[in-house]
Parts: C-alpha cells; sequence; structure tokens
C-alpha cells in the first residue's frame, strides 16, 4: 500500500496535512436535507484548498447530527468530489457485520479508487439502547470486547484470503480482489486503508500492534491524547501498511472574523454538548439560545470545560492554537471539526483557517 495513501501533503505553513471531520450538523432551523447540501460544499471547498481527507462519523438518535450511515454519505461525497481522500471517523464495527462493511466499502472503493478510508470505532456512537436496537442485543460489551476479532474477520474479507476450512471461506465480499481472480475478472485488488479510532489506550495499543494508522479523538477527550498517543508509539509494529508510527488527531476548532463571534458560537457549542450528556440531545442550538439559557454552576463549570479544548477565535488565534497543539501531541496530521449552527459559519472556518496557512487558492 503507497505511503501517500496514508500520510498526506503539507500545503502552505501548515505544521502537518490538514483534514476535515463533519458529522453533518443539523441546525435550529435547518433541515437533514441542508446538512447534506451543506457537506458537499464543504467537501468540494476543502478539497479545492488542499485539505487531505474529509471524514464523516457514525452516530445515532442525535437530532442535530445526520451521520448515521457514513457510507451512504460518502457516496454522495464521491460523486462531486476528485481528489480529496473520503473516510469513515468512523464506522463503529460493533454495530455491524463485518462482511456487511467490506460489501460498503469495497463498494466506495469501487466508486473512488484509491481515495477511501475505513476509519473503525469500537464504541457504539449512540446511548445504550439505541445500541441494542442496532444490533438487537442487550449484551453490549460483547460486541466492543469482540473489536480485535471483528477487526480480523473484516480485514479478511476486504483481502479475501480466509483460509483453506475456514467457515467464510468461500464467502467473498463484492466488490472485492475475489473478481480479480475470477476467470475474465479484471477488478483491481486495492482495499480500503483501514484506520482505528480511539479515545483511550485500547485502540492506540492495538493500532500499534498491527502497524495501523491511528487516529485519536481529541475533540472530546483530551485528557487522554499524549497518554495515548505515546502508547500507540511505544507499542507500534512496523508492518506492510506502515513502516513507522502515522497518527492524527481529531481537533474542535472554529475560525470567526472577529473573537467575540467565537465565543458566542463555541457557548452554543457547549449547550448542545450539555444537553447531549444529560440526555436530551436535540438540533444544534443557535447562539441567541444559548444567551437565554440559565446555566447552573454545575453547568457552566461543564461549559467552560468543555469550550477550552476547543480551538476558536480570529484566524491568527486558530492558528496558534493548532500550531501548539501539533508542537505538543507531536500528531501527523490534524483533522478539523468545524461546529456551528449554519453551514456558512462552518464553511467560513474552515476557509479563513485555509488563509491563515497559505493553502492553495480555490
Amino acid at each position: 500500500m503507497p505511503a501517500d495513501e496514508i500520510r498526506g501533503a503539507v500545503h502552505g505553513t501548515a505544521p502537518v496535512p490538514l483534514s476535515v471531520l463533519d458529522l453533518v450538523t443539523v441546525g435550529a432551523g435547518s433541515t437533514a436535507s441542508d446538512a447534506l447540501r451543506t457537506s458537499v460544499e464543504l467537501a468540494r471547498f476543502t478539497e479545492a484548498r488542499g485539505f487531505n481527507r474529509y471524514w464523516v462519523a457514525e452516530h445515532h438518535s442525535m437530532p442535530g447530527v445526520a451521520s448515521s450511515s457514513p457510507a451512504v454519505i460518502l457516496a454522495n461525497l464521491a460523486a462531486h468530489t476528485d481528489r480529496i481522500r473520503l473516510g469513515s471517523g468512523g464506522v463503529m464495527l460493533p454495530n455491524h457485520a463485518p462482511l456487511v462493511i467490506a460489501e460498503q466499502f469495497g463498494t466506495l472503493e469501487a466508486m473512488a479508487p484509491g481515495r477511501i478510508d475505513l476509519g473503525l470505532g469500537r464504541a457504539p456512537g449512540t446511548d445504550g439502547a439505541t445500541a441494542a436496537a442496532l444490533r438487537r442485543s442487550d449484551t453490549l460489551n460483547e460486541g466492543a470486547d469482540d473489536f480485535p476479532q471483528q477487526l480480523a474477520e473484516l480485514t479478511r474479507f476486504l483481502d479475501d484470503d480466509f483460509p483453506d476450512g475456514h467457515p467464510y471461506a468461500r464467502i467473498h465480499a463484492i466488490p472485492g480482489p475475489v473478481q480479480g481472480s475470477t476467470p475474465g475478472g479484471v477488478q483491481s485488488a486495492h482495499r480500503p486503508v483501514i484506520w482505528l479510532l480511539g479515545s483511550s489506550g485500547f485502540s492506540a495499543q492495538l493500532a500499534g500492534m498491527l502497524g495501523l494508522p491511528f487516529a485519536f479523538a481529541h475533540h472530546f477527550s483530551a485528557q487522554n491524547t499524549v497518554p495515548a498517543l505515546d502508547l500507540y508509539r511505544e507499542t507500534f509494529r512496523p508492518s506492510e501498511v506502515l513502516s513507522e508510527p502515522y497518527a492524527l488527531i481529531g481537533v474542535s476548532a472554529l475560525a470567526t472574523d472577529d473573537e467575540a463571534e467565537a465565543a458566542r458560537q463555541v457557548r452554543a457549542t457547549a449547550l448542545n454538548m450539555l444537553r447531549l450528556r444529560m440526555g436530551r440531545p436535540g438540533l444544534f442550538p443557535d447562539p441567541e439560545d444559548a444567551a437565554r439559557h440559565e446555566f447552573s454552576p454545575t453547568e457552566e463549570e461543564f461549559a467552560a470545560s468543555f469550550t477550552r479544548n476547543i480551538v476558536h477565535g480570529t484566524a491568527d488565534e486558530v492558528r496558534a492554537g493548532l500550531d501548539d497543539l501539533q508542537k505538543r501531541t507531536g500528531a501527523d496530521e490534524l483533522m478539523l471539526t468545524s461546529h456551528a449552527h449554519r453551514g456558512e459559519l462552518r464553511l467560513r472556518s474552515y476557509e479563513l483557517i485555509a488563509d491563515a496557512y497559505g493553502l492553495p487558492a480555490a
């Protein structure tokens, strides 16, 4: 697998490649259709400005997040882009049969050859009741505990290399490599690049042991970032995929034309997360809604703590914050996620960041 499918190019004055994580945010006063159209705009814009990859994340039962089906969204983005890498950040593997994911992402690979990343997580991406409905099982821990076995099964489906005698030896993920070995077949044996995602040490260690690229969710688990990246690097074993560790981190970042507006917007982001943590997820609130909300002392403490992990402000302030974060963590790539209730605010944020780093003109 060519290294440049994992290691992106650095543009402008950015310290490392820059990428995008999209939750397909549905804000108050807008629809899922609006959010999905914004995703297409963002993917096309960030491709033109030299961002490396564009990932969408699986979430369920959250009115403000329209990314419950990453494969469907990625198929649409593939039809509207030409070069940027597209992928899942991630697919929550315990929610699905490995064969289904191999088929979905094999199909995406056929649609956009050489551009597909398959980022995998072991969390449910939702609450326990919804996870039970997805998996048709109440034993939720079983899926997470079986993650290494599920990953191995998925990899074998993608490579079409179950050993003789295995119950799945005659089962093939289509589209997939078997089409190239079938008489008359010309199907490429290339497959999506597997990444492991995590917010703790489990996936960091597993990614290191398997020699896979690793993506850490700094945007909601900042206190664990450095320990997890250290563990990944310490346990890394060279593989056919990577000769040395490669880790990106997800970063919540919002650039606006003035600092006060950034503060207003991240206050709404904090309210959105507060409602989610209290089991009352809704549409992404606007700043006026956040200004009207009477935060209790405990809520205020949560909001302040959450906001500290969002790199926000003017373009220069965000650039300085991202540069500092990259130096502190040694991340090989920064994957930015910008949260705001209106799509044009998110688009403007990426535009300001691209300009601040002197990325290629659109």
